[in-house]
């Protein structure tokens, strides 16, 4: 199953270094690929900022891939869910495109018209954080399915 994941921003080098840990490691288990796109500095309010870093994401997406966005309205997932996400995704062939927008989020279109919607939780992160918590949690996710011991949740 290929996986790409697409993210508005550069990564700093220590965030940059975790992201590539996790994407070295989730390439044993599926393909992955990273797409970084640029900020859109110029653009001169937050709106339209966000109109167009929506924009270039959706134009890097893969033709026929499934769009799961980053949205904090979104649905939270346990591990556990996530990893059965990821199965019947696998299973059905999909094409996961995992969609982080930039400072200012996404347009409320994209997000509107998205069947999967992948929220972090309440908090407010960082996007360069987020990124290294998807990729992590989609690696735990595929250590879930194949029954490895990188996941322990419940152990206390």
């Amino acid at each position: 199953m290929q996986t790409t994941l697409l993210a508005v921003g550069k990564l700093r080098p220590c965030y940059r270094e975790a992201c590539d840990d996790y994407l070295q490691r989730l390439r044993h288990y599926s393909p992955v690929t990273e797409v970084e796109l640029r900020e859109a500095p110029r653009a001169k309010t937050p709106a339209l900022r966000r109109r167009e870093e929506t924009a270039r994401l959706l134009r890097a997406a893969p033709q026929g891939s499934r769009l799961v966005v980053l949205d904090q309205n979104g649905n939270a997932w346990s591990s556990e869910a996530l990893a059965a996400r990821v199965g019947r995704w696998r299973d059905e062939g999909s094409a996961p495109a995992l969609v982080i927008g930039g400072a200012f989020g996404l347009e409320a279109d994209l997000l509107a018209g998205t069947a999967e919607r992948w929220s972090l939780g309440p908090l407010t992160l960082a996007h360069e954080l987020a990124r290294v918590i998807v990729l992590e949690q989609w690696y735990r996710a595929w250590t879930i399915l194949k029954g490895e011991p990188y996941h322990k949740g419940g152990e206390r």
